[in-house]
């Protein structure tokens, strides 16, 4: 490890004699962190450097009038505590990947734009499929056992990429960048802003900063990775603190389930542990449920699921 204590693993040991090593933090971080660092993971610093400059210059040409519309709305009535409490400062756009894509549709992106999201999308879906395998390998599930967990009847993951920009805060006592939550699906590849911070997990009842660190992916976990390892690994909460300072930009990609999978543990894994298995459930039934609480605690949801209604045959 590097940096302190938060996990961060150089990728290129894994084609080495420190695999071993490698492996032991990554196998750690799933299972105590629910977070990760990947340098040297593959993906050129060129074309990051190239999403991060058309990302930021899409942010300044259409995203950012519109914003300070809002941030002005919303400190004229900072002292709403329910209005605070239900909202975000932040700026937003989703891009949708598999199995569809939306990229071609989606306004106000020009063409170069377009075509790099595409090429970062491509990289991101190779990347993620990888590690998918190496925590099979870590789990001792079969090579391929989680990307096939997570295809839909169409054969495919659901893959989509959430653009935010969270633009300096004056009330930052008041608002929070974004919420604490758990992520819903199943493996989180994040391009965050290298110059600032503000993101941060939940660990041992305390808040612990993701070190920004230059052309790096953040990696977390999601409920579903939890479900399928039967809780030995964790999806945990995490948040964005708002600053005064600085406009961070966070790029998350999400590998998730495909709508209609459905979502069970491993039996390996269920067999090896005498607690009571996580339920079983249809992906988009999850889906249902976790978009009217995003912003609570995890464990209630799961326990809903056991008795929720479901298309599940036989699986």
């Amino acid at each position: 490890m590097e940096n302190g204590s938060f996990p961060v693993i150089n990728m290129e040991l894994l084609d080495g004699a420190r695999r071993p090593d490698a492996m032991t933090v990554l196998r750690d971080a799933c299972e105590n962190w629910g977070f990760f660092e990947l340098l040297n993971h593959g993906i050129s610093h060129e074309l990051m450097d190239k999403v991060e400059r058309l990302t930021k210059e899409h942010y300044r040409r259409f995203q950012e009038q519109r914003f300070r519309e809002f941030a002005s709305k919303t400190l004229e009535a900072g002292e709403d505590k329910k209005l605070v409490d239900n909202l975000d400062w932040e700026s937003t756009f989703f891009l949708r990947h598999l199995p569809v894509s939306n990229v071609a549709d989606f306004p106000d992106l020009d063409d170069d734009h377009r075509t790099t999201m595409k090429e970062f999308a491509v990289e991101l879906e190779k990347l993620a499929e990888r590690l998918l395998d190496l925590l099979c390998e870590n789990l001792g599930l079969e090579k391929g056992y989680l990307k096939r967990a997570f295809l839909g009847s169409d054969g495919f993951p659901t893959f989509g990429t959430k653009v935010s920009n969270y633009p300096p805060c004056p009330r930052p006592e008041l608002f929070k960048g974004l919420r604490a939550h758990t992520d819903a699906g199943g493996i989180i590849l994040l391009f965050q802003d290298d110059k600032v911070s503000g993101l941060q997990l939940l660990k041992d009842g305390s808040w612990v900063d993701v070190p920004p660190l230059r052309h790096s992916i953040v990696v977390n976990l999601g409920d579903q990775l939890e479900v399928i390892t039967n809780g030995r690994y964790k999806s945990v909460m995490h948040r964005v603190v708002a600053q005064t300072d600085g406009n961070r930009m966070s790029i998350a990609s999400f590998y998730n389930p495909g709508s209609d999978a459905v979502i069970f543990p491993a039996p390996v894994l269920a067999d090896q542990q005498e607690k009571e298995p996580y339920p079983k459930f249809v992906f988009e039934d999850y889906m249902s449920l976790y978009v009217r609480q995003k912003f609570q605690a995890k464990e209630p949801r799961f326990e809903a699921m056991k008795t929720f209604p479901t298309s599940i045959t036989a699986a």
